[in-house]
C-alpha cells in the first residue's frame, strides 16, 4: 500500500522545487551569494571610461556588426564603453588559445596529464595570457573609437598619452575583476561564474529587443511567428544540448579476502554529447565571416577600384545577403568538427579506461579502443555540426520568413542562454537531491 501510494505521488512543480531551494539556508545563501556578485557586475557595466561621446558611439554600433557582436560578451558594457566594456571575451579567448594549443606543445600535453594540480597551473596560464589580451583589444577598440570619432586622441605620445594608459588599465582591471566575481560565484555561488556573466549580459538586453518589437507593430502576425520560431528553436537546442550517445563499459576490479583474490565488475556507460563544442564554432565562424565587411567599410569611401572592391565585399558581408549566411553555415560545420575532435583527443578517453580497468564491452582496451570512440564522436558529430549550423543561420530564414526586420534574433545569444540555464539547473537539482529534495529536471 505504501509503495503504491509513493508511486503515485505527484512530482513537485518548478515553483515548488524552487521553494525548496530557498528554504535551505546554506543552498539560499548560495543562490543570494550569486545574485548579488551579478548585479555588482550590472552596476559597474554603467561606468564609463571618460571623454565618450555617446550620440557617436550609439551611431558605430548602428553600423558596425563586428562591435555588436563582441557586445554580445559584454552585456551592453561596450555599447556604454564602461570600463567593463570588454566583458570576459578575453578570457574565454585565452581560455580558447591554451585549449588548442595543448595538442601541439609537450610542455601542455604533460600539464593536462597531472590531474588537478595540472588543471591549476594552467587555469594560472589562463589568467596571465589574458592580461596582454584584454590590453591589445582595450587599445583596438580605443583606435576604432578613435577613427569614428567617439574619442579623442589615442597614442603613447605626448597629450594622448595619460589618458590612453589610463583607459586601457581601466577596461583590462575590469576584465579581470569581472573574471575574479566569475570565479566567487563558481567556487562559493551556483552554477559557472564566467557562463552567468555572460548569461546575465544578455539578458539584461531582453528590454531592449523588447522595445524593437514595438518598431514593427504593423506586423503583429510576422512578430508572432518570429516568437514562435523562436521558441520552437530554443526547444530544439534543448533537444540537442541534452542529447548524448551513450557507449556500454565494463569495470573489473580484483579483491583481496580471505587470503583468495576475487574479481569483481560493474556497468556502467560513457555519454558522448551530440553537441560537445557548445557555442565554440558560432564564435569562431561568425568573428571570421564579420571580418571581411567590417574592414571593407573603412575603405568604401575611396577612390577608383579600391573603394570599388570594397563596397563589393561590404554589400557580399553583409548580413542581408544570402552568401553571408551560406559561408556562416559552412564554416560553422567546419569548426565543430575541428575544434570537437581537438577537445575530445585531450580527454584521453580510452587511456583513461585502460588506466582504471575499464574496456567498452567487445572492443580491445588501448588503440582499437581510442579508433573506435574516434568513429562514433565524428559519426555524432555530424549530427550536431549540421544543428549548429541551422541554428547559425536561423535568424536569417526567421526574418525572411516574418519580414520582421527590427529584431534580431542571436542564434550564439539562444545557445548561450539555453546551457547557463540548464547547467545552472542540473547543479541545483544535485544540491536538493544531496538533501533528499525533488530536482527541477524530469
Amino acid at each position: 500500500m505504501a509503495t503504491a501510494e509513493s508511486s503515485g505521488r505527484r512530482r513537485p512543480s518548478l515553483l515548488q522545487s524552487v521553494l525548496s531551494a530557498f528554504s535551505l539556508p546554506d543552498l539560499r545563501s548560495k543562490i543570494l551569494f550569486t545574485l548579488f556578485l551579478l548585479a555588482i557586475y550590472r552596476l559597474v557595466a554603467h561606468v564609463p571610461i571618460p571623454g565618450i561621446d555617446q550620440g557617436a558611439l550609439d551611431r558605430l554600433f548602428q553600423t558596425n556588426q563586428l562591435q555588436g557582436f563582441l557586445d554580445l560578451f559584454s552585456g551592453g558594457a561596450l555599447r556604454r564603453m564602461s570600463i567593463v566594456a570588454l566583458g570576459v571575451f578575453p578570457y574565454i579567448t585565452a581560455s580558447i588559445v591554451v585549449q588548442l594549443l595543448t595538442p601541439v606543445i609537450p610542455a601542455l600535453q604533460a600539464m593536462a596529464r597531472e590531474g588537478e594540480t595540472g588543471r591549476v597551473r594552467m587555469n594560472r596560464m589562463v589568467h596571465w595570457l589574458t592580461v596582454p589580451i584584454a590590453m591589445a583589444q582595450a587599445f583596438g577598440q580605443m583606435v576604432l573609437l578613435e577613427q569614428s570619432g567617439v574619442l579623442g586622441n589615442v597614442g603613447f605620445t605626448g597629450d594622448a598619452l595619460l589618458p590612453t594608459v589610463a583607459a586601457i588599465a581601466s577596461m583590462t582591471a575590469g576584465t579581470m575583476f569581472l573574471v575574479w566575481l566569475g570565479e566567487l560565484i563558481t567556487e562559493r555561488g551556483i552554477g559557472n561564474g564566467i557562463s552567468l556573466i555572460i548569461f546575465a549580459g544578455i539578458v539584461a538586453g531582453f528590454p531592449t529587443l523588447i522595445s524593437q518589437g514595438f518598431l514593427d507593430r504593423d506586423n503583429v502576425l510576422g512578430i508572432f511567428f518570429f516568437a514562435i520560431i523562436g521558441l520552437a528553436i530554443v526547444a530544439l537546442i534543448v533537444i540537442f544540448n541534452e542529447a548524448h550517445r551513450r557507449i556500454p563499459v565494463q569495470y573489473g576490479r580484483s579483491i583481496f579476502r580471505g587470503g583468495r583474490m576475487y574479481r569483481q565488475g560493474g556497468s556502467t556507460y560513457l555519454p558522448l554529447r551530440i553537441n560537445s563544442a557548445g557555442m565554440i564554432p558560432l564564435i569562431f565562424a561568425f568573428s571570421i565571416v564579420i571580418l571581411p565587411g567590417t574592414v571593407a567599410t573603412y575603405f568604401a569611401t575611396a577612390d577608383g577600384w579600391v573603394g570599388s572592391v570594397a563596397g563589393f565585399f561590404a554589400n557580399i558581408f553583409s548580413p542581408t545577403d544570402p552568401v553571408y549566411w551560406i559561408l556562416a553555415f559552412i564554416l560553422v560545420v567546419i569548426f565543430t568538427f575541428f575544434y570537437t575532435l581537438v577537445v575530445f583527443q585531450q580527454q584521453q578517453l580510452a587511456e583513461n579506461l585502460q588506466r582504471n580497468g575499464g574496456f567498452v564491452l567487445g572492443i580491445r582496451p588501448g588503440k582499437p579502443t581510442q579508433d573506435y570512440l574516434n568513429k562514433v564522436i565524428i559519426r555524432i558529430t555530424m549530427g550536431g555540426a549540421l544543428f549548429l549550423g541551422f541554428v547559425a543561420v536561423v535568424p536569417y530564414i526567421a526574418s525572411v520568413i516574418t519580414n520582421v526586420q527590427a529584431i534580431q534574433l542571436s542564434s550564439t545569444s539562444l545557445l548561450i542562454l539555453v546551457g547557463v540555464a540548464l547547467d545552472t539547473m542540473r547543479q541545483m537539482e544535485a544540491q536538493l537531491l544531496m538533501r533528499n529534495y525533488e530536482g527541477f529536471l524530469r
